[in-house]
């Protein structure tokens, strides 16, 4: 998943999208207490299902990625978003970065030119499902009047990071400054930034036994996932490297205290407060200012520390600091008032269905959920840590603890197939949403990948021909 620009989730599955980052308030003194810390973390009403899906703008001959400006740029079809569909204009100094639309739905920029569709909360997976594919092959015929094709999936496969052009957003400016400033543990983000698409789906807690039962399950489950999901093995339009997730190894290197595994949520007790807890203990990378300008924060302090002692010019953190500071964590199940799943990579077009069919399988329905997670809760931080660092290159074959990736895989998603099922006898979803998860049966009956069957084809009927690539994987 892309690193999305730090503002509140988009599309979110409790209400409707919001704004890139809540509009801060006066500086307030004292310093935020308890309360307003846990303030963002809101149980939701209904078990809605929310899903963002990050797609490529690349020319359809060269599958390289669209600049920013220019009569064909991204900033154009932004412009005719906003024209076409109407809606609320998203801006960062000045320049358009996305479109709040009048159903509550989202288009918005990445930091590489990239376009983020986020839907409004569903009640069922297949309505999320409907109002995606509608939404993407409407954005898909607009962006072709550019002379553009859109490409989600999880990784854009032509473009060199040399050569890309950044999206003039202040806030990623400094996110690059910052993560440079890291050295080695920062060496990947600007491939995340620039490169990497996603598709995440964002769902609801209902009570604090409910947060503990979903988060903790939704954690332990992630490397399973990822490592069955994986889909991005093309880089520089080379497989070269053996790797089956570029997407998955960048973000090893792209600060993993904020990414990758959330460590109190592998407890089975974990709680809203020990989540708190452990973000307070996170550096924040920028806060914004009550003129609207964006601040690298002062480095390396986290924001615990801020609290005690504030900001150079002697205010204080506040709520809205806060709120983007959680939004600052990119952790496999980042949390505030939903849970929002964003491990994997994103699948090929026809098959984007499968991610929030099995997240939802497996966390709407309790026997499910718990049979997940008594499946793999035995699973420490180093399994997931080794498991994280190997899956890139090995998908399927990789190893949690000592167990075979593959067979767990298969027990996930036949629960998750019975979480489905629960739903469908209850009324909850048409039965065609059984069908969502076929994909996913047959790279486990198979042993083959996404990445593996993309990588099969370019070497074949795609004839290693950018050309062919874009027509066979674009919307």
């Amino acid at each position: 998943m892309t690193v999305a620009d730090p503002g509140p989730a988009l599309g979110t599955a409790s209400g409707p999208a919001a704004a890139p980052e809540p509009e801060p308030g006066p500086t307030p003194a004292p310093a935020l207490g308890r309360a307003e810390l846990l303030a963002p973390f809101r149980p939701g009403r209904g078990e809605l299902v929310g899903i963002e899906v990050e797609c490529g703008l690349v020319d359809p001959a060269t599958g390289l990625a669209a600049r920013y400006a220019g009569e064909n740029g991204v900033l154009a079809v932004l412009e005719a978003v906003l024209a076409r569909w109407g809606g609320e204009p998203q801006e960062d100094a000045g320049r358009l970065t996305g479109v709040l639309l009048p159903d509550g739905s989202q288009i918005t920029l990445e930091h590489g030119g990239q376009l983020e569709y986020s839907s409004t909360p569903a009640p069922s997976v297949a309505k999320a499902v409907d109002d995606m594919r509608a939404a993407l092959e409407q954005l898909a015929e607009l962006v072709g009047r550019f002379g553009l094709a859109l490409l989600p999936g999880a990784y854009l496969p032509f473009d060199r990071l040399a050569d890309m052009q950044w999206v003039p957003m202040t806030r990623g400016a400094i996110m690059r400054d910052y993560f440079t400033g890291l050295g080695e543990p920062g060496s990947r983000a600007r491939y995340v930034m620039a490169l990497s698409l996603s598709t995440q789906v964002t769902l609801d807690y209902l009570s604090p036994a409910d947060f503990t039962r979903k988060l903790r399950m939704q954690m332990a489950a992630a490397p399973v996932v990822s490592a069955m999901l994986v889909n991005s093995p093309l880089q520089e339009g080379s497989s070269s490297s053996g790797r089956l997730s570029h997407r998955c190894w960048a973000w090893q290197r792209m600060d993993p205290r904020r990414g990758g595994v959330l460590p109190p949520a592998l407890r089975p007790d974990v709680t809203v407060e020990s989540v708190v807890d452990w973000a307070l203990g996170i550096p924040l990378i920028h806060y914004r200012t009550p003129d609207g300008r964006y601040h690298p924060a002062p480095p390396e302090r986290t924001f615990a520390e801020l609290l005690r002692h504030g900001y150079p010019d002697g205010s204080r953190p506040t709520p809205a600091h806060w709120a983007a500071h959680l939004n600052q964590l990119w952790t496999n199940t980042r949390v505030r008032n939903t849970l929002e799943l964003r491990a994997s990579d994103g699948p090929p077009y026809p098959f984007i269905p499968a991610v929030p069919a099995l997240w939802a399988g497996l966390s709407y329905h309790p026997e499910s959920c718990d049979a997940a997670w008594e499946l793999l809760r035995r699973h420490t931080l180093h399994d997931h840590r080794a498991a994280l660092a190997e899956l890139p290159a090995l998908g399927l074959a990789t190893r949690l603890g000592g167990d075979p990736v593959r067979p767990l895989a298969a027990e996930l998603l036949r629960l998750a197939r019975a979480g489905l099922a629960a739903r469908i006898a209850a009324g909850l979803e048409p039965p065609h949403v059984l069908g969502y998860l076929d994909p996913l049966e047959e790279v486990l009956a198979t042993g083959r990948t996404f990445a593996e069957q993309c990588r099969e084809r370019w070497h074949g009927e795609l004839r290693r021909d950018p050309a062919r690539y874009v027509a066979a994987y674009r919307v």
